[in-house]
């Protein structure tokens, strides 16, 4: 059992295939399939369920893949310890919630300081988000603050006004109650400032409708679909052309934080430090 063993294991894992395993990892794929074999012979037991669609793991995978996430981690982690030199390079695993006003400028300005660094973005609620950081799925992560928890560290971004829009001038807070709420997936920062502004006015809204874009919530706004709370920075444009209007929200739930987060127990590489150096 090697390294590459583990990382095999890993792999079909993940993606449930040995043909795919064997893609990503540029293996011919009976050498994945020798290589599952003979940690199952290891282990004395099988790992996974064969099955038409692929492979699934089965309690003892299940328990190995813990195992073999840590120990793979940690040789990463050495790796960057000893192989980590004093200009960032390589690739900086990065998440975001869909706005962040000034990412486009971060990350415009840190690039140019440091082209040898691969910067990879991926976008999702600010509940998953914390989940992937904590998960060493990314080294850190744009998102609705403040965050409490005790693994992670945060280091302000910005503080943005949040307002409600509408396709109407005139609003009144008894309207909600008659209004779909356009909002994105559960675990987003505005949707739980508006979440929480609703409570406290004992207001149960008429509908919520989930979306993934942005751009489609304030279309759809304009249209008349319904109502939607979001940083006021986002529809300035929209509201000069009077396709929308913004209306303010309680002092309390009228401004979202964003802060970037990242694991205060990892090792922090010379491209992450960097980073974080750049943003302060």
């Amino acid at each position: 059992m090697d390294l590459r063993s583990l990382t095999i294991f890993q792999t079909v894992a993940r993606l449930g295939s040995v043909s795919a395993a064997a893609r990503e990892l540029n293996y011919v794929q009976s050498n994945v399939t020798m290589h599952i074999k003979q940690l199952e012979e290891k282990f004395e037991t099988p790992l996974f369920y064969r099955h038409q669609r692929g492979m699934t793991l089965n309690t003892e995978g299940r328990k190995m893949l813990e195992y073999v996430d840590g120990i793979l981690r940690d040789v990463a982690e050495l790796k960057h310890l000893f192989l980590d030199n004093d200009t960032p390079s390589g690739t900086l695993k990065l998440g975001t919630v869909e706005i962040v006003s000034k990412l486009p400028t971060i990350l415009a300005g840190y690039y140019e300081k440091y082209p040898n660094v691969d910067v990879s973005l991926q976008a999702d609620v600010t509940e998953a988000l914390i989940k992937k950081v904590v998960e060493h799925e990314l080294d850190g992560a744009f998102v609705s603050g403040p965050v409490k928890h005790a693994l992670l560290a945060q280091q302000l971004i910005a503080e943005e006004e949040l307002v409600l829009v509408s396709s109407s001038p005139s609003f009144d807070i008894a309207s909600v109650a008659k209004m779909p709420i356009l909002v994105s997936n559960e675990g987003c920062g505005y949707r739980a400032r508006l979440a929480l502004w609703l409570k406290e006015e004992g207001i149960e809204p008429k509908r919520i409708m989930e979306f993934n874009i942005i751009e489609t919530i304030l279309q759809s706004v304009a249209l008349g679909l319904g109502i939607t709370v979001v940083p006021k920075e986002t529809v300035t444009r929209m509201m000069e052309q009077d396709k929308v209007y913004c209306h303010e929200l309680p002092q309390q739930y009228a401004s979202n934080t964003t802060v970037f987060i990242y694991r205060k127990d990892a090792f922090i590489t010379n491209t992450l430090a960097s980073f974080l150096q750049y943003m302060d």
